[in-house]
């Protein structure tokens, strides 16, 4: 029975390690780059999918971040801010951040940086 047991749980700590190497191999890299007072990258087109942004800082500020919601919302108000899109932690200068993973849909999203205020730029998931 302990036999059983064990390659029962060997199983399974295979298939989960598997299944979570197969979802991370399918989150695709955004790279955004802040100089002062604005992104780098005007407008952005991508894929429906999961991504992770990476945002550099190239002495815009101190510190940087980045704000995504759906165009059309109101940016202003947080609660249309699509949080997963945060940094993990502010960007300090000359240094770099990703987000948690985030789904996108297909649609028109803005994106931009309340710390170093930039205007804001179109992201278009097809």
């Amino acid at each position: 029975m302990k036999k059983v047991v064990s390659i029962l749980v060997i199983v399974l700590a295979f298939t989960f390690n598997s299944n979570a190497q197969d979802a991370m191999a399918s989150v695709k890299t955004i790279s955004l780059e802040q100089t002062k007072g604005e992104f780098v990258q005007k407008a952005l087109t991508v894929s429906e999918g999961t991504y992770v942004f990476e945002v550099a800082n190239n002495h815009a500020a101190e510190k940087v971040g980045l704000v995504l919601v759906k165009k059309g919302a109101d940016a202003s108000n947080p609660e249309n801010h699509i949080k997963t899109a945060y940094v993990t932690q502010v960007v300090k200068d000359g240094e770099t951040q990703k987000t948690n993973a985030t789904t996108l849909a297909k649609g028109e999203y803005v994106y931009f940086c309340p710390l170093n205020p930039t205007p804001q730029y179109t992201l278009t998931v097809q």
